[in-house]
């Protein structure tokens, strides 16, 4: 494996902001899909931030490197391997360098974005951030945001997983070529992706142009952030395609019991764990005046108090999304948890 570290003059950090955490995005996509074009966008952007970019890139000599604006900004170029398995060591020693140069005042940047390989899987690449104690510490992974090609995704994603494990993590779709795309293969395409990550916003880039405030600072693995449902989810039940990945979603105008709940969510996630991309739940609990957000990626879970309901109705919302779901279990088995 090799790596490059292009470096530029820049001002020396102020140490002061080195206990903040420092906001992440992981950048995914499909081969193709316009992650370098959306990569340069936000590099020749004029938001005011110095920008870390970790590439990955099979093969011993990268090409989005060389693709990618010149700026005052840092890239790190992964090679000889996907990001979500082989070098995922690398990625933690990499990330843990960018902090303690930043912290030296070496290094100045704002924030980090990894842009993945179009064959990986971005779910690992995002529990980093949860397993290793010292890089929890440091960053804050902010969002998944997926670029998915109009125009070529319903092969993609009928012929290989790693494109539908993109869609399945997701905090926002961004679709590319729309413009090449005749509307009602279009809509069916967006019906597909929502039935497959209903808790993602779905947005149209053209040629990389999209505004900065709806990728980054997203704040979607935040758990107490809105948990957002496309829309017009429940309207698709006429969802025809083979998916591996999929969703479940579960609503309730009555509370949880929590000792139930526990219990149950403990369960499902021992047992099928590995299959569980990402799940959410803002929830009503034992006549509790605030609500409960609970959240997990694969076997890692969270649970912290939210916002008091004050008169807004006590209705919970849980969505499920991840490989081969046991929808009838995961159904049955909350509603067997309600008073």
């Amino acid at each position: 494996m090799s790596q490059r570290l292009e470096t530029v003059p820049v001002p020396p950090a102020v140490p002061s902001t080195a206990s903040a955490p420092i906001p992440v995005t992981i950048l995914t996509g499909f081969l193709g899909s316009g992650k370098t074009t959306l990569l340069n966008r936000i590099l020749s952007e004029r938001h005011g931030e110095k920008i870390a970019v970790i590439e990955n890139e099979f093969g011993e000599v990268g090409i989005d490197n060389d693709l990618l604006v010149s700026a005052d900004d840092q890239i790190v170029e992964m090679n000889n391997g996907c990001i979500c398995c082989s070098v995922r060591g690398d990625l933690i020693r990499i990330l843990g360098e960018l902090a303690e140069k930043r912290d030296s005042g070496r290094l100045a940047f704002d924030r980090v974005i990894i842009e993945t390989t179009g064959l990986a899987e971005p779910g690992p690449v995002a529990q980093t951030f949860f397993v290793d104690e010292a890089i929890a510490q440091r960053y804050l992974l902010d969002a998944v945001v997926t670029l998915v090609d109009a125009v070529h995704a319903g092969r993609q994603l009928d012929e290989h997983e790693a494109a539908q494990s993109q869609i399945g993590f997701a905090d926002r779709l961004l679709l590319s070529k729309t413009e090449l795309v005749e509307a009602d293969a279009l809509n069916e395409l967006q019906e597909r992706l929502a039935a497959m990550n209903p808790r993602a916003a779905q947005l149209a880039v053209h040629f990389g142009a999209m505004p900065l405030t709806e990728i980054l600072d997203v704040r979607g693995f935040n758990l107490n952030a809105t948990l957002e449902i496309e829309p017009g989810f429940l309207a698709h039940a006429h969802h025809h395609h083979d998916d591996r990945i999929g969703s479940v979603v579960f609503r309730a105008e009555r509370d949880f019991d929590g000792a139930k709940l526990q219990d149950f969510i403990g369960g499902i996630v021992r047992v099928f764990g590995d299959d569980l991309m990402r799940y959410k739940g803002v929830l009503a609990v034992d006549d509790l005046p605030y609500r409960i957000v609970l959240q997990g990626v694969h076997m890692l879970m969270g649970a912290s108090p939210g916002q008091a309901w004050g008169d807004a109705p006590r209705i919970s919302t849980v969505v499920v999304i991840g490989r081969d779901l046991p929808r009838e279990i995961i159904l049955t088995g909350l509603q067997q948890c309600l008073k």
